[in-house]
């Protein structure tokens, strides 16, 4: 097998006996870094120190990943102004953040008749936030059983 001693230093190729008692000699682990390779590679390093460095590493590029997810906003039928403001930069930090937005709109009894009138609530909330942030529309505007609902996501 090939070794690798821990100061990254290459010593040669060595029987695994051999290999063992180097490692052993230092007061150190002999561990398998590259297996599939031909011969196998080793390296003699402290394997506590070495497995924490590993799972540090994972660690960190676990954090790097972001799941993109579906936040809601709720908007009302008579909302004012400034809730709408208040929905618009809630919106706006979900988009940076990654996220998509689903935007809510609930009808109730005759507000149902005034479908027109509720859409241009979601529209004025989708013009305020493309000022800003370029929006792709992942599914326009549609009426579901409790009302108005529309997703958007940041364009790329």
């Amino acid at each position: 097998m090939r070794l690798i001693s821990e100061k990254e230093d290459y010593l040669g190729i060595f029987p695994l006996e051999k290999a063992l008692s180097m490692a052993q000699k230092e007061g150190l682990d002999l561990v398998e870094i590259s297996p599939k390779a031909n011969p196998p590679v080793c390296k003699i390093i402290d394997y506590g120190k070495f497995s924490y460095q590993e799972r540090k590493k994972k660690q960190k590029e676990a954090k790097k990943t972001h799941q993109s997810q579906l936040k809601s906003i709720r908007l009302s039928f008579s909302i004012s102004d400034h809730d709408l403001e208040v929905r618009t930069k809630s919106a706006k930090k979900f988009l940076l953040e990654g996220d998509k937005v689903r935007i809510v709109l609930p009808l109730r009894g005759r507000e149902n008749a005034l479908k027109s009138v509720a859409e241009e609530k979601i529209k004025k909330l989708i013009e305020k936030v493309e000022e800003e942030i370029p929006l792709k529309i992942e599914k326009p505007i549609g009426k579901e059983p409790r009302g108005l609902t529309m997703i958007i996501s940041k364009k790329i």
